[in-house]
This record gives structure tokens, sequence and C-alpha cells, in this order.
């Protein structure tokens, strides 16, 4: 499974890390990528989300989980 958000689609940036004397070298800035578990109304069954910090944010905050007939678990 790739690393990626499976609702924003977010993945790995590509940066620079700077060192005092200005030496520049790549690094990888990875996604946060939490797995969760919700709760399908319509299959009425759990599914399991690789999703960023965001993602899980949002949908709390402005209840789009209920919108969606999900339900966001605290439990993995």
């Amino acid at each position: 499974m790739p690393k990626i958000c499976q609702i924003t689609n977010k993945r790995a940036n590509n940066g620079h890390t700077i060192s005092h004397s200005h030496k520049i070298s790549k690094k990888v800035q990875k996604a946060n990528l939490q797995k969760k578990k919700v709760w399908c109304q319509k299959k009425r069954q759990y599914i399991r989300l690789l999703i960023c910090t965001k993602a899980i944010k949002t949908l709390i905050k402005h209840n789009i989980s209920m919108h969606y007939n999900m339900i966001i678990s605290d439990k993995l």
C-alpha cells in the first residue's frame, strides 16, 4: 500500500536540508498518516483507512463523517 492519504491524496514531498555551511542535500517530507477505523453504515462494517491527521481534524470539525454515513472511532 503506498503512503498516500485515502481521502485527500496527500503524499510525500521532496525538499532540501540546508546546513549551516549552506550545503544542500535532498530529503523527503512524509505525510503524517494514521490508521483509523471508520464505521460505514451502508456496508454495516468497519473500514480501515490510512488518512492524514489534517483529514481527521477536518472530519471531526465539520462533522463530515455524518454526511458520508461514517463514524470515526478512536480504536484501531
